[in-house]
């Protein structure tokens, strides 16, 4: 039974930099089907949500740049439900303009927020949770945060320590936030069995929400006070413009969750990935007898082992004697790269950036 007090927000305002030159900040990764599955990483994510929240109460919060994007790939949602974020300022002013904009429909609504790229896999289990999540919250005031059980010591995510104890069934209270720790502590966190990955999907009621605001952000909530009242309205978007500018640039997780007293946390194994990285793909991608994941229909390989092939369809491309590379071609860019040095892929797009202007960006 689909409850109309339950939302949901999908973030899809990021650029995605580290699957350049496939991602590009025109057409961020998002909006791509970087895993060949038929379906963008946007539209699958909405696919899954659509299965146990009303339509109607699922929104897009993305850039203003993006908004005809989203259009284009989700024909079937009201235009009212794509929100249009006038700069980017990470995931804290996000959340808090779709939770008041959300207040003045609904203040009974639990809400979950969910970024718009990420992989999962096992959609029956992720739908179990975000009930269990969404239950949670409406009985509890609490700020729910869903916690992957770590396969290997993974450095690129961030870790939470949970107490043994569960609150209730399978809900436990949270004791430690850690950002990415380096490969020591990562094996450290992962043996112990108290820690899990921070997957960025959380869960609350929008009131209590708008209470961790008031708390931790209070100048962040008096803005959005402010200009509420136009929310919903013709005047949302001249409220907006205004308010952006004096917000803070903060993440969600340093801005609230890390100080908040009455944060849980639901160990959780659905089959996740946030697809950050082209290693990630090759990770999620079927692979060939030789470990090679290849998304290209002209791709022929000669002695090339575990590489990350992404080229275009019409291209023949000849591959001999390559080990661990990440190769991607587009019209105007082609990356080859080290599988190891992705992190740095970042870095690279900066050189770019400054040898070559915004061209290739």
């Amino acid at each position: 039974m689909i409850n109309n007090n339950h939302y949901v927000a999908i973030m899809a305002g990021g650029i995605g930099s580290r699957f350049w030159p496939m991602s590009r900040t025109a057409y961020p990764k998002q909006f791509l089907d970087i895993l060949n599955m038929g379906r963008t990483l946007i539209q699958g994510t909405y696919d899954r949500f659509k299965k146990f929240i009303p339509e109607e109460n699922i929104y897009i919060v993305t850039s203003e740049e993006y908004v005809e994007i989203v259009k284009e790939q989700l024909p079937e949602l009201a235009l009212s439900n794509i929100i249009a974020e006038p700069s980017r300022k990470n995931t804290a002013p996000c959340i808090a303009y779709i939770s008041y904009k959300l207040q003045q429909i609904n203040d009974k609504g639990a809400l979950i927020c969910a970024p718009a790229d990420h992989l999962i896999l096992d959609e029956t289990a992720f739908k179990k949770v975000c009930l269990e999540a969404l239950s949670f919250v409406t009985a509890h005031k609490a700020l729910v945060t869903l916690g992957i059980k770590p396969s290997h010591p993974n450095t690129g995510y961030g870790y939470i320590q949970f107490e043994q104890q569960p609150a209730t069934d399978n809900v436990y209270k949270v004791k430690t936030f850690t950002e990415k720790p380096n490969l020591d502590l990562a094996k450290t966190f992962v043996s112990s069995g108290e820690f899990l990955w921070n997957a960025g999907i959380f869960a609350w009621q929008i009131k209590n929400i708008i209470s961790a605001f008031e708390k931790h952000l209070p100048e962040m909530a008096e803005v959005f006070e402010a200009g509420k009242s136009s929310f919903n309205t013709p005047a949302e978007k001249e409220a907006i413009d205004k308010i952006y500018p004096q917000c803070t640039n903060i993440s969600i997780d340093y801005g609230i969750m890390e100080k908040a007293e009455n944060v849980y946390i639901i160990p959780s194994s659905f089959g996740w990935s946030d697809l950050g990285t082209w290693n990630s793909a090759h990770d999620n991608m079927e692979k060939d007898y030789l470990g090679n994941a290849v998304t290209g229909n002209e791709v022929m390989v000669f002695d090339a082992t575990h590489n990350m092939v992404h080229v275009p369809n019409n291209k023949l491309v000849l591959l001999q004697g390559m080990n661990d590379y990440i190769i991607v071609d587009t019209d105007d860019v082609l990356l080859i790269c080290k599988r190891d040095k992705e992190q740095e892929i970042k870095q690279y797009v900066a050189e770019v950036k400054r040898n070559k202007g915004d061209k290739y960006l």
